[in-house]
Order: C-alpha cells, then structure tokens, then sequence
C-alpha cells in the first residue's frame, strides 16, 4: 500500500484559507442584514421585526469575533516538522488526522478527512508530547499514532 503524503503548510494554509473565508462571508451577511433593517417600512409589525434583526447582527458579531480570535490564533500555529507533538503537530493516527491549531473541527483536504483541533482540547491535550508509536485511549476509543509531522 502506498503511503499518503501530507504536506503540513498546504493544510495550514488551507485552514487560514477557510478561516478568511468564513470571516468574508460573515461580514457579507452582517451587512446585508444592516441594509435589509435600514429598509423596514414602519408597519404594525417594525418594532419587533427590527429587535429581531438587532439580535441576529449581534449574533453575527459574537461569530465573527470568534473567528478573528481563531485568524488570530493561527497566525501562532508554526509549520515547522517535529517529531513530539505540540502546537501545529499533524498527528495521523489509525483512525483520524488531527491539525493541532485552532478549534475549527472537521474539514476535507484534497479528499482526505482532517479535524483541527484546539491545542487545549480533551484529544489534544491527551496527546501532546506523544510520538509516532504511541498509544492513548480517549472515551474508550483506542488508537494508535502512526506519524506526526
């Protein structure tokens, strides 16, 4: 069987990609839903539907604050290979890949299944400092590492 390959700065850069992305789109929505509350005619119903607005961009701020904290927290992530593993670690392991980098959960890259994890994560915390041929359970599920870039 032929060994995967991963290059652990195209998936970082992937995930900073994704990031952006997101923030983009947020920003899209928050100004759509500020034009669309500028444009509410007075109607029986305008006091209600406007609060319900207010609330929705507010929400939306909450998110996109928590994805700069995430575009923020990234830019922390190193790319250099180690062979412990720590911050910015790809961790394969028999059963998933694992970015230790920011808590974004999962995503595909190049048709391959990955979740970025918090370095401050149960499953990150549970693994850090471990090497290739390791071992840990985590909610009585075991698995084994098989490399770390």
């Amino acid at each position: 069987m032929e060994k995967i390959v991963f290059v652990k700065s195209d998936i970082r850069n992937y995930v900073k990609t994704v990031i952006s992305e997101k923030i983009d789109k947020l920003k899209n929505f928050i100004e759509f839903t500020l034009e669309a509350s500028r444009d509410i005619k007075k109607t029986p119903k305008y006091d209600s539907m406007r609060e319900e607005m207010q609330e929705e961009i507010y929400q939306m701020q909450r998110q996109l604050g928590a994805l700069n904290d995430l575009k923020r927290n990234m830019s922390k992530v190193l790319n250099n290979s180690t062979e412990m593993i720590q911050l910015g670690s790809l961790v394969i392991t028999n059963k998933a890949r694992f970015y230790i980098s920011v808590s974004l959960g999962e995503f595909f890259f190049e048709g391959d299944r990955f979740y970025a994890i918090s370095p401050e994560s149960p499953m990150a915390k549970k693994m850090m400092g471990m090497k290739s041929g390791d071992a840990f359970t985590l909610n009585n599920i075991h698995q084994e590492i098989v490399e770390v870039i």
